[in-house]
C-alpha cells in the first residue's frame, strides 16, 4: 500500500458527519428517532459526528432553515451531498445507506 492509499483510507474513516434531527416534541415517533439515530451514530460513526436535535416546537427559526417536509426528519449536511431521511430511523440499513455508510 502506498502512502497516498493510506491517507485516503484515513480520510474516509475520519470524515465528520454533520447531522440535524428534527423532532416534534416528545411524540413516540420523535423519541424513537432520537434513540435510534444516537445508537447508529455510536455504533457506526464513533466520535466522527456532530448530531444536533431540534424540537420544532422550541426552535421554530431552525426548523425554517431546512424546509421540513415531515417529522421526524434527519438532515445529513456533511460529508457529501445534503440528504434527508424521514421516519423514526428504525430501518438501520436504510439510514446507513442514506448516510453513505457502506458495510
Amino acid at each position: 500500500m502506498t502512502l497516498a492509499e493510506t491517507d485516503l483510507d484515513w480520510d474516509e474513516k475520519e470524515q465528520l458527519y454533520i447531522l440535524r434531527l428534527y423532532v416534534a416534541g416528545t411524540s413516540p415517533n420523535s423519541m424513537r428517532a432520537v434513540s435510534n439515530i444516537k445508537n447508529i451514530c455510536k455504533n457506526y460513526l464513533k466520535d466522527n459526528y456532530d448530531l444536533e436535535i431540534v424540537d420544532v416546537y422550541q426552535q421554530v427559526d431552525k426548523a425554517a432553515e431546512d424546509q421540513l417536509i415531515a417529522l421526524p426528519l434527519l438532515v445529513k449536511k456533511a460529508p457529501g451531498q445534503v440528504r434527508r431521511l424521514v421516519g423514526d430511523m428504525s430501518d438501520e440499513a436504510r439510514v446507513l445507506k442514506g448516510l453513505g455508510i457502506h458495510l
